[in-house]
Protein backbone atom coordinates (compact mmCIF):
# COMPACT_ATOMS: atom_id res chain seq x y z
CA UNK A 1 0.00 0.00 0.00
CA UNK A 2 1.50 3.28 -1.39
CA UNK A 3 1.61 6.55 1.35
CA UNK A 4 -0.93 8.70 -0.26
CA UNK A 5 -3.05 5.63 -0.62
CA UNK A 6 -3.01 5.11 3.59
CA UNK A 7 -3.33 8.27 4.26
CA UNK A 8 -6.92 8.79 2.26
CA UNK A 9 -7.79 5.85 4.19
CA UNK A 10 -7.31 6.98 7.42
CA UNK A 11 -8.62 10.58 6.45
CA UNK A 12 -11.71 8.81 5.86
CA UNK A 13 -12.23 6.44 9.12
CA UNK A 14 -11.33 9.76 11.08
CA UNK A 15 -14.01 10.92 8.73
CA UNK A 16 -16.53 8.22 9.18
CA UNK A 17 -16.22 8.36 12.83
CA UNK A 18 -16.53 12.02 13.38
CA UNK A 19 -19.60 12.20 11.54
CA UNK A 20 -21.06 8.80 12.60
CA UNK A 21 -20.44 9.81 16.08
CA UNK A 22 -21.66 13.28 16.08
CA UNK A 23 -24.88 12.30 14.56
CA UNK A 24 -27.97 12.19 17.02
CA UNK A 25 -28.34 9.09 19.68
CA UNK A 26 -30.98 6.54 18.10
CA UNK A 27 -32.94 8.52 15.65
CA UNK A 28 -32.16 7.86 11.94
CA UNK A 29 -32.26 10.65 9.26
CA UNK A 30 -35.65 11.36 7.76
CA UNK A 31 -36.52 8.86 4.94
CA UNK A 32 -37.32 10.15 1.99
CA UNK A 33 -41.04 9.97 0.88
CA UNK A 34 -41.97 7.42 -1.79
CA UNK A 35 -41.76 9.13 -5.84
CA UNK A 36 -44.64 8.45 -8.01
CA UNK A 37 -44.56 4.91 -8.83
CA UNK A 38 -43.35 3.22 -12.07
CA UNK A 39 -45.77 0.25 -13.63
CA UNK A 40 -45.11 -3.25 -12.41
CA UNK A 41 -43.93 -5.43 -14.58
CA UNK A 42 -45.59 -9.03 -14.25
CA UNK A 43 -42.69 -11.92 -13.87
CA UNK A 44 -43.26 -15.64 -14.75
CA UNK A 45 -42.40 -17.70 -11.28
CA UNK A 46 -39.60 -20.18 -11.53
CA UNK A 47 -38.50 -23.01 -8.86
CA UNK A 48 -36.17 -22.31 -6.51
CA UNK A 49 -33.55 -24.05 -6.34
CA UNK A 50 -29.93 -24.40 -4.06
CA UNK A 51 -26.52 -24.99 -5.10
CA UNK A 52 -25.24 -28.04 -6.12
CA UNK A 53 -22.58 -29.33 -2.99
CA UNK A 54 -19.16 -29.21 -3.49
CA UNK A 55 -17.67 -33.09 -4.30
CA UNK A 56 -15.66 -32.11 -0.86
CA UNK A 57 -19.03 -31.33 1.08
CA UNK A 58 -20.70 -34.54 3.02
CA UNK A 59 -24.76 -34.58 2.22
CA UNK A 60 -26.82 -32.91 5.11
CA UNK A 61 -29.72 -35.07 5.68
CA UNK A 62 -31.32 -37.23 3.42
CA UNK A 63 -34.03 -35.54 2.13
CA UNK A 64 -34.72 -32.05 0.65
CA UNK A 65 -32.95 -29.20 2.87
CA UNK A 66 -32.87 -25.38 2.85
CA UNK A 67 -29.72 -24.21 0.89
CA UNK A 68 -29.73 -21.41 3.35
CA UNK A 69 -29.83 -23.56 6.26
CA UNK A 70 -29.05 -27.03 5.42
CA UNK A 71 -31.87 -28.00 7.48
CA UNK A 72 -34.46 -30.56 6.42
CA UNK A 73 -37.77 -29.22 4.27
CA UNK A 74 -41.02 -31.09 4.96
CA UNK A 75 -42.13 -29.40 1.27
CA UNK A 76 -40.30 -29.66 -2.09
CA UNK A 77 -40.42 -25.89 -3.03
CA UNK A 78 -39.53 -22.94 -1.15
CA UNK A 79 -41.15 -19.32 -1.87
CA UNK A 80 -39.19 -16.52 -2.68
CA UNK A 81 -37.09 -15.25 0.04
CA UNK A 82 -38.82 -11.83 1.83
CA UNK A 83 -35.36 -9.51 2.91
CA UNK A 84 -36.70 -7.39 5.37
CA UNK A 85 -35.07 -4.22 6.89
CA UNK A 86 -35.29 -4.37 10.70
CA UNK A 87 -34.89 -1.19 12.90
CA UNK A 88 -32.09 -1.63 16.28
CA UNK A 89 -32.34 1.45 16.99
CA UNK A 90 -32.44 0.93 21.51
CA UNK A 91 -36.27 1.70 21.28
CA UNK A 92 -36.73 -0.87 18.66
CA UNK A 93 -35.20 -3.73 20.53
CA UNK A 94 -36.60 -6.52 20.95
CA UNK A 95 -37.47 -7.24 17.61
CA UNK A 96 -40.02 -9.28 16.65
CA UNK A 97 -39.39 -12.29 14.53
CA UNK A 98 -35.52 -12.01 14.19
CA UNK A 99 -35.30 -15.65 15.41
CA UNK A 100 -36.77 -17.36 12.24
CA UNK A 101 -34.89 -15.63 9.75
CA UNK A 102 -32.62 -18.13 7.80
CA UNK A 103 -30.26 -15.34 7.41
CA UNK A 104 -29.45 -12.52 9.61
CA UNK A 105 -27.07 -9.38 8.91
CA UNK A 106 -26.77 -6.69 11.03
CA UNK A 107 -24.47 -3.64 8.99
CA UNK A 108 -23.84 0.59 10.36
CA UNK A 109 -26.70 2.73 9.19
CA UNK A 110 -26.53 6.59 10.43
CA UNK A 111 -25.76 8.07 13.40
CA UNK A 112 -23.73 5.03 14.47
CA UNK A 113 -26.74 2.73 14.75
CA UNK A 114 -26.81 -0.72 12.98
CA UNK A 115 -29.97 -2.04 10.99
CA UNK A 116 -30.92 -6.02 10.76
CA UNK A 117 -31.52 -7.42 7.59
CA UNK A 118 -33.25 -10.24 7.59
CA UNK A 119 -33.36 -13.36 4.78
CA UNK A 120 -36.97 -15.17 5.67
CA UNK A 121 -37.55 -18.41 3.08
CA UNK A 122 -37.85 -21.43 5.11
CA UNK A 123 -40.02 -20.10 8.00
CA UNK A 124 -42.90 -19.65 6.07
CA UNK A 125 -45.33 -19.02 8.89
CA UNK A 126 -43.40 -16.04 11.26
CA UNK A 127 -46.72 -14.41 12.89
CA UNK A 128 -44.58 -11.00 13.58
CA UNK A 129 -41.41 -9.32 11.82
CA UNK A 130 -40.58 -5.87 12.56
CA UNK A 131 -39.79 -2.96 13.88
CA UNK A 132 -39.95 -2.23 9.90
CA UNK A 133 -37.58 0.43 8.70
CA UNK A 134 -36.04 2.28 5.83
CA UNK A 135 -33.50 1.10 2.61
CA UNK A 136 -30.25 2.12 1.60
CA UNK A 137 -28.41 0.85 -1.36
CA UNK A 138 -25.84 -1.42 0.02
CA UNK A 139 -29.03 -3.05 2.15
CA UNK A 140 -30.80 -3.29 -1.44
CA UNK A 141 -28.04 -5.46 -2.75
CA UNK A 142 -27.70 -7.66 0.03
CA UNK A 143 -31.09 -8.74 0.02
CA UNK A 144 -31.10 -9.11 -3.89
CA UNK A 145 -28.02 -11.52 -3.80
CA UNK A 146 -30.62 -13.52 -2.30
CA UNK A 147 -33.06 -12.78 -4.89
CA UNK A 148 -35.37 -11.64 -1.76
CA UNK A 149 -38.47 -8.64 -2.28
CA UNK A 150 -37.35 -6.42 -0.78
CA UNK A 151 -39.42 -5.21 2.24
CA UNK A 152 -39.10 -1.29 4.00
CA UNK A 153 -40.97 1.60 4.96
CA UNK A 154 -38.89 5.00 3.29
CA UNK A 155 -35.59 5.24 2.02
CA UNK A 156 -32.74 7.29 0.61
CA UNK A 157 -33.10 9.13 -2.45
CA UNK A 158 -30.12 7.18 -3.98
CA UNK A 159 -32.07 4.16 -2.75
CA UNK A 160 -35.44 5.15 -4.29
CA UNK A 161 -33.47 5.91 -7.46
CA UNK A 162 -31.98 2.17 -7.47
CA UNK A 163 -35.78 0.68 -6.77
CA UNK A 164 -37.36 2.43 -9.45
CA UNK A 165 -34.47 2.68 -12.41
CA UNK A 166 -34.30 -1.14 -11.92
CA UNK A 167 -38.26 -1.57 -12.07
CA UNK A 168 -37.23 -3.83 -8.20
CA UNK A 169 -39.20 -5.83 -6.45
CA UNK A 170 -39.84 -3.63 -3.32
CA UNK A 171 -42.79 -3.30 -0.94
CA UNK A 172 -42.59 0.17 0.72
CA UNK A 173 -45.25 0.80 3.77
CA UNK A 174 -45.36 4.24 2.64
CA UNK A 175 -45.83 3.83 -0.86
CA UNK A 176 -48.14 1.59 -2.64
CA UNK A 177 -47.59 -2.06 -0.21
CA UNK A 178 -49.01 -0.13 2.56
CA UNK A 179 -51.94 -2.52 3.29
CA UNK A 180 -49.65 -5.21 4.20
CA UNK A 181 -47.89 -3.53 6.83
CA UNK A 182 -49.60 -2.65 10.56
CA UNK A 183 -48.52 0.18 13.60
CA UNK A 184 -48.64 -1.97 17.22
CA UNK A 185 -49.81 0.68 19.44
CA UNK A 186 -47.83 -0.40 22.31
CA UNK A 187 -44.91 1.00 20.99
CA UNK A 188 -43.99 4.68 19.54
CA UNK A 189 -43.56 5.80 15.78
CA UNK A 190 -41.44 5.44 14.09
CA UNK A 191 -40.28 2.26 15.92
CA UNK A 192 -43.67 0.32 15.74
CA UNK A 193 -43.88 -0.77 12.07
CA UNK A 194 -44.91 -4.49 11.43
CA UNK A 195 -45.63 -7.40 9.20
CA UNK A 196 -45.64 -10.69 8.97
CA UNK A 197 -44.67 -13.74 6.59
CA UNK A 198 -48.23 -14.22 4.98
CA UNK A 199 -49.32 -10.78 4.69
CA UNK A 200 -45.82 -9.66 2.78
CA UNK A 201 -46.61 -12.96 0.32
CA UNK A 202 -50.12 -11.75 -0.22
CA UNK A 203 -48.80 -8.39 -0.80
CA UNK A 204 -46.15 -9.31 -3.27
CA UNK A 205 -48.65 -11.82 -5.02
CA UNK A 206 -50.86 -8.91 -5.72
CA UNK A 207 -47.84 -6.86 -7.00
CA UNK A 208 -47.33 -9.33 -9.57
CA UNK A 209 -43.89 -10.42 -7.81
CA UNK A 210 -42.29 -14.22 -8.88
CA UNK A 211 -43.41 -16.28 -5.82
CA UNK A 212 -40.12 -18.66 -6.59
CA UNK A 213 -36.97 -17.64 -7.70
CA UNK A 214 -33.36 -19.26 -8.06
CA UNK A 215 -31.62 -18.50 -4.60
CA UNK A 216 -27.90 -19.28 -3.93
CA UNK A 217 -27.24 -21.58 -1.59
CA UNK A 218 -24.46 -22.75 0.93
CA UNK A 219 -22.12 -25.50 1.52
CA UNK A 220 -23.39 -27.60 4.63
CA UNK A 221 -21.66 -30.58 6.27
CA UNK A 222 -23.36 -32.95 8.62
CA UNK A 223 -20.10 -33.98 10.07
CA UNK A 224 -20.06 -33.47 14.31
CA UNK A 225 -16.34 -32.98 14.27
CA UNK A 226 -15.03 -28.83 14.65
CA UNK A 227 -13.73 -27.20 11.70
CA UNK A 228 -10.19 -27.69 10.61
CA UNK A 229 -7.29 -24.84 11.18
CA UNK A 230 -9.47 -22.73 13.88
CA UNK A 231 -8.86 -21.89 17.22
CA UNK A 232 -10.97 -21.77 20.77
CA UNK A 233 -14.08 -19.05 21.11
CA UNK A 234 -16.44 -19.57 23.44
CA UNK A 235 -17.34 -16.00 23.20
CA UNK A 236 -16.52 -13.07 21.42
CA UNK A 237 -17.81 -9.27 21.29
CA UNK A 238 -18.38 -7.02 18.11
CA UNK A 239 -18.12 -3.46 18.45
CA UNK A 240 -19.32 -1.57 15.24
CA UNK A 241 -18.75 2.28 16.27
CA UNK A 242 -20.51 3.69 19.35
CA UNK A 243 -19.11 2.93 22.58
CA UNK A 244 -22.06 2.75 24.06
CA UNK A 245 -23.47 -0.55 21.74
CA UNK A 246 -21.36 -3.72 21.77
CA UNK A 247 -22.83 -7.11 20.61
CA UNK A 248 -21.82 -10.71 22.10
CA UNK A 249 -22.32 -13.70 21.37
CA UNK A 250 -21.55 -16.93 23.65
CA UNK A 251 -21.29 -20.44 22.55
CA UNK A 252 -23.79 -23.17 24.09
CA UNK A 253 -22.24 -26.40 23.80
CA UNK A 254 -25.50 -27.87 24.49
CA UNK A 255 -27.80 -25.96 21.57
CA UNK A 256 -24.44 -25.86 19.80
CA UNK A 257 -24.83 -22.60 18.48
CA UNK A 258 -23.81 -19.14 19.94
CA UNK A 259 -26.19 -16.99 21.96
CA UNK A 260 -26.41 -13.48 20.78
CA UNK A 261 -26.34 -10.43 23.54
CA UNK A 262 -26.95 -6.94 23.18
CA UNK A 263 -25.14 -4.91 25.95
CA UNK A 264 -24.26 -7.52 28.07
CA UNK A 265 -27.95 -9.04 27.82
CA UNK A 266 -29.41 -11.73 25.93
CA UNK A 267 -30.84 -11.20 22.63
CA UNK A 268 -34.31 -12.22 22.61
CA UNK A 269 -37.44 -12.14 19.99
CA UNK A 270 -39.72 -10.56 21.29
CA UNK A 271 -42.81 -13.34 19.26
CA UNK A 272 -42.02 -15.85 22.10
CA UNK A 273 -39.00 -14.95 24.01
CA UNK A 274 -36.70 -17.68 22.15
CA UNK A 275 -32.75 -16.46 22.16
CA UNK A 276 -31.15 -15.14 18.98
CA UNK A 277 -28.87 -17.63 17.87
CA UNK A 278 -26.86 -18.88 14.80
CA UNK A 279 -24.85 -21.93 14.38
CA UNK A 280 -22.23 -19.96 12.13
CA UNK A 281 -21.27 -16.44 12.53
CA UNK A 282 -19.29 -14.42 10.40
CA UNK A 283 -17.93 -10.92 10.90
CA UNK A 284 -16.51 -8.97 8.18
CA UNK A 285 -14.91 -6.20 7.19
CA UNK A 286 -15.97 -3.49 4.76
CA UNK A 287 -15.06 0.10 2.96
CA UNK A 288 -17.23 2.68 4.49
CA UNK A 289 -17.94 6.21 3.39
CA UNK A 290 -19.40 8.86 4.68
CA UNK A 291 -21.52 10.75 1.25
CA UNK A 292 -23.28 13.83 3.35
CA UNK A 293 -23.78 15.31 6.33
CA UNK A 294 -26.32 12.92 7.41
CA UNK A 295 -23.87 10.47 7.90
CA UNK A 296 -25.58 8.02 5.00
CA UNK A 297 -23.26 5.53 4.34
CA UNK A 298 -21.87 3.81 1.01
CA UNK A 299 -20.58 0.59 2.23
CA UNK A 300 -18.49 -1.52 -0.77
CA UNK A 301 -20.16 -5.35 -0.05
CA UNK A 302 -18.36 -6.50 -3.48
CA UNK A 303 -14.67 -6.24 -2.87
CA UNK A 304 -13.74 -8.96 0.01
CA UNK A 305 -11.92 -8.58 2.42
CA UNK A 306 -10.46 -9.48 5.98
CA UNK A 307 -12.96 -12.09 7.95
CA UNK A 308 -13.57 -14.58 11.14
CA UNK A 309 -15.96 -17.37 11.12
CA UNK A 310 -17.40 -19.15 14.33
CA UNK A 311 -18.73 -22.36 14.89
CA UNK A 312 -19.11 -24.60 17.18
CA UNK A 313 -16.81 -23.18 19.85
CA UNK A 314 -13.99 -22.30 17.30
CA UNK A 315 -12.44 -19.23 15.32
CA UNK A 316 -10.93 -19.17 11.35
CA UNK A 317 -9.80 -16.41 10.04
CA UNK A 318 -9.97 -16.11 6.45
CA UNK A 319 -11.35 -13.59 3.82
CA UNK A 320 -15.08 -13.00 2.46
CA UNK A 321 -15.68 -13.14 -0.93
CA UNK A 322 -18.28 -12.26 -3.44
CA UNK A 323 -19.12 -13.22 -7.23
CA UNK A 324 -21.26 -10.99 -9.27
CA UNK A 325 -24.94 -12.28 -8.96
CA UNK A 326 -24.05 -14.64 -5.87
CA UNK A 327 -23.99 -13.97 -2.00
CA UNK A 328 -21.33 -13.14 0.71
CA UNK A 329 -19.15 -16.42 1.47
CA UNK A 330 -16.54 -17.20 4.11
CA UNK A 331 -12.95 -18.59 1.76
CA UNK A 332 -10.43 -20.17 4.09
CA UNK A 333 -6.96 -19.66 4.40
CA UNK A 334 -6.68 -22.54 1.30
CA UNK A 335 -8.64 -20.78 -0.68
CA UNK A 336 -11.74 -23.06 -0.25
CA UNK A 337 -15.26 -22.45 0.51
CA UNK A 338 -15.90 -23.10 4.37
CA UNK A 339 -18.79 -25.50 5.00
CA UNK A 340 -21.64 -24.42 7.21
CA UNK A 341 -23.22 -26.24 9.77
CA UNK A 342 -27.05 -26.54 9.69
CA UNK A 343 -28.98 -23.70 11.13
CA UNK A 344 -29.03 -19.98 11.29
CA UNK A 345 -26.18 -18.02 9.91
CA UNK A 346 -25.49 -14.43 10.90
CA UNK A 347 -23.23 -12.13 9.18
CA UNK A 348 -21.96 -8.51 10.96
CA UNK A 349 -20.17 -6.37 8.44
CA UNK A 350 -17.90 -3.61 10.44
CA UNK A 351 -15.68 -0.76 9.05
CA UNK A 352 -12.25 -2.12 8.25
CA UNK A 353 -11.35 1.47 9.93
CA UNK A 354 -9.13 2.01 12.13
CA UNK A 355 -8.05 -1.62 10.96
CA UNK A 356 -11.17 -4.90 11.08
CA UNK A 357 -9.21 -6.54 13.99
CA UNK A 358 -10.00 -3.98 16.20
CA UNK A 359 -13.82 -4.36 15.72
CA UNK A 360 -13.74 -8.09 17.54
CA UNK A 361 -12.39 -9.82 20.54
CA UNK A 362 -12.94 -12.87 21.61
CA UNK A 363 -11.92 -15.53 24.44
CA UNK A 364 -10.88 -19.35 24.58
CA UNK A 365 -13.24 -21.92 26.10
CA UNK A 366 -12.23 -21.75 29.90
CA UNK A 367 -9.83 -24.72 30.95
CA UNK A 368 -12.09 -26.51 34.12
CA UNK A 369 -9.69 -26.81 37.24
Amino acid sequence: MTLSRYSSRLISGCLLAALLLSACGDQEAESVPAPSPAAVPTLAPSPAVSAEPSPDAKPVIGGITSGLTGLPLEESMLPRPLAVMINNAPAARPQSGISEADILYEVLAEGGITRLIGIFQSHTGVVKIGPIRSIRPYLIDIGESYGGVTVHAGGSQAAYAILQKGKKDDMDEIGRAGAYFWRDKERKAPHNLYSNAAKLREGADKLGYAGTVEVPGYLFTDSDDLPAGGGAAAEFNVNFLLKSYTVGYKYSTERRTYLRWVNGKPHLDLNDGNPVEAANVMVMGADHKVLDDVGRLQIDIELGGEAVLFQRGQVQKGRWSRKPGDVIRFVKKDGTEALMYPGITHILIVPNSPSFSSHIEYAPIPVPT
